[in-house]
């Protein structure tokens, strides 16, 4: 039996990947730790931010050049584990 999934994404490809958290103390730093765990060649520009019209929360998108679903599992599942991450998509 395979372990390989179907899937509708063709790797090697650049994929973002958006977490969402209180903009408090370092939550970019974060995100970008816990995402480079799995994908540790993050290029220059793969980190943009955006506050929310309030202010209090922050979402970080990551793009990754994401080399297998497995990859991409363990990036989400790094994200949903971790507490100050409230959504990640």
């Amino acid at each position: 039996m395979s372990d390989e999934r179907e899937t509708l994404i063709e790797f090697p490809c650049d994929f973002p990947i958006k977490a969402m958290g209180r903009d408090e103390g370092e939550f970019e730093t974060l995100v970008v730790e816990l995402v480079r765990k799995h994908a540790p060649d993050l290029g220059e520009g793969a980190v943009t931010t955006r506050p929310s019209k309030g202010g209090s929360f922050l979402s970080v998108t990551v793009t990754v050049r994401a080399t297998s679903q497995q990859q991409l599992d363990n990036i989400y599942q790094s994200l949903t584990d971790c507490e100050q991450v409230l959504m990640s998509l």
